[in-house]
């Protein structure tokens, strides 16, 4: 009778063990599901700021396009949806970094996530993220290989947008933003066009002005 006394009170202890250690892992694994702590919660705000995925740290993606098409007596599409010719600004030329630079490009301002989309019909040939220029980036290479245009400072790609992808005219290739050097407060596409010698890369070729291209109006003198 002893024994079996002992027996009944040593598996009570035993029980008893195991239910605080499960009691005890329970609660480790539902701490895992709390919030993100500080430095978590940071990187993932810098991340939305800038359109990146920040599980990742790659460039998030987004939806497609909306608002109506408008296509420019020059064939090209106004890359941001909804914006009209005569909302265009020619800032080619325009000074930068306080007289250091020129702007070899145009801002076409809109709200943060405003679809962006393809000018014109070409090949992806570069996604790229630069933390101090353009941001998020996309290069489109022309059919004909002679021009590329770059969009700039995007707040994220179009889902599935990748390297070697044809995209045509209208087609979505990311939102409106702020990331790289573009100011908070100021939203926009940075959009330029170049014109591409035989052999020349992506992060080459000739800058031209793109504003008469998209408003159809004739080139400052």
């Amino acid at each position: 009778m002893r024994v079996s006394r002992f027996s009944l009170f040593g598996n009570a202890v035993v029980f008893a063990l195991l239910a605080f250690g499960a009691w005890l892992w329970w609660r480790n694994v539902s701490r895992t599901a709390d919030p993100p702590n500080a430095a978590v919660a940071i990187l993932a705000e810098s991340a939305e700021k800038v359109g990146v995925d920040s599980s990742r740290g790659v460039p998030r993606r987004a939806g497609g396009p909306s608002g109506p098409l408008i296509v420019a007596p020059s064939g090209l599409a106004i890359p941001v949806a909804g914006v009209r010719a005569d909302q265009l600004t020619d800032t080619y030329t325009a000074s930068r970094g306080g007289g250091s630079r020129v702007h070899n490009a145009i801002d076409i301002m809109a709200p943060r996530g405003t679809p962006v989309v393809a000018a014109t019909e070409g090949t992806v040939e570069k996604l790229y993220f630069s933390h101090g220029g353009g941001g998020i980036t996309a290069y489109v290479r022309s059919p004909d290989g002679q021009w590329l245009h770059y969009y700039a400072h995007l707040d994220s790609y179009a889902p599935a947008l990748k390297e070697g992808q044809r995209v045509r005219r209208g087609d979505p290739i990311g939102t409106v933003g702020i990331s790289g050097n573009a100011s908070p407060s100021g939203p926009h596409l940075h959009y330029a066009i170049y014109r591409m010698s035989p052999g020349e890369r992506w992060w080459q070729g000739a800058p031209i002005n793109p504003y008469p291209q998209l408003a159809g109006k004739a080139e400052r003198g």
